[in-house]
């Protein structure tokens, strides 16, 4: 994706200067990505798994961003420039109303939320209590050296789907999947969870589409590398990266052919209704 040179966005909160100290070492490899992948599907923070004592890593000081921390903040913060052009445009044009944007937290090692502490073990996620989206960059080191998802275009892929998030919450539709799920038993909520993340994965297609079609900033196989790594974070390849057998009934996000399919058909989509998953009988 070509991004040097083109406008940031203003809704950047970086915290990255305060970093976690401590004596214990950190967890690597796969035992890292075992707690990523379970702290993903739990929803909890593991932070305390990551640290050899089992002590949590909340002591901080203050530290200098290196050059590739620095190129990774732009690089985000012209994604979430794009997004804002690009929704801010549909909402007018679908909707008659102005689009407002979230704000996304950058942060190193561990931070709070209204939504619980954001840890590496959490991953990027959106929080409808401050409509903030919280990402550790360190996630994307993850996404390469141990999902196999590298490339400038899948960590767009991950914060225009994070931005979908807050798409859906401007439109009311995580309210009303809230209140469904809080009624429900466990399996049927975990299935509503699927239907919200497919459709953030459909609206990321159509952030992308319009990235190229609005700024011709796309390169080639920058789509390859989205949809690759919506294939590795999809429910039963990390299941499976965890060492165990996909369970259906406890999938959150989809399997990595419906995350693929969803992006795919973002990309094609002529309207946001493409995106309804909670009208589609088959996912």
């Amino acid at each position: 994706m070509q991004w040097r040179g083109q406008r940031r966005s203003d809704n950047i909160e970086d915290r990255r200067g305060a970093r976690p100290t401590g004596r214990a070492g950190r967890a690597s490899g796969i035992g890292l990505l075992a707690v990523v992948i379970i702290g993903y599907f739990m929803g909890i923070d593991l932070t305390p798994l990551l640290n050899q004592t089992g002590a949590p890593a909340t002591q901080s000081q203050s530290a200098d961003l290196s050059q590739s921390e620095r190129d990774v903040g732009a690089f985000v913060s012209v994604v979430l420039a794009k997004s804002e052009d690009i929704w801010g445009g549909i909402f007018e044009n679908s909707f008659g109303t102005p689009y407002n944007p979230p704000t996304l937290v950058l942060y190193s090692g561990i931070t709070d939320s209204p939504c619980g502490d954001a840890s590496g073990a959490t991953g990027p996620f959106y929080c409808p209590g401050d409509q903030k989206i919280y990402l550790d960059t360190a996630f994307f080191d993850t996404m390469q050296r141990e999902l196999g998802a590298g490339g400038d275009f899948a960590m767009a892929y991950v914060v225009a789907h994070e931005v979908a998030h807050h798409v859906q919450n401007e439109l009311g539709i995580m309210a009303q999947a809230s209140q469904i799920r809080q009624s429900s038993d466990q399996i049927t909520s975990n299935a509503v969870s699927v239907r919200i993340e497919l459709q953030a994965d459909c609206l990321a297609g159509i952030w992308a589409a319009q990235v190229k079609a609005q700024f011709g900033t796309i390169d080639k196989g920058d789509f390859a590398e989205a949809q690759n790594a919506a294939k590795q974070i999809g429910d039963d390849t990390l299941q499976r990266s965890a060492g165990g057998v996909p369970m259906p009934h406890t999938f959150t996000h989809g399997t990595s052919a419906q995350r693929m399919a969803w992006f795919e058909r973002g990309l094609k989509a002529d309207s946001l209704e493409n995106c309804d998953t909670f009208s589609a009988r088959k996912l």
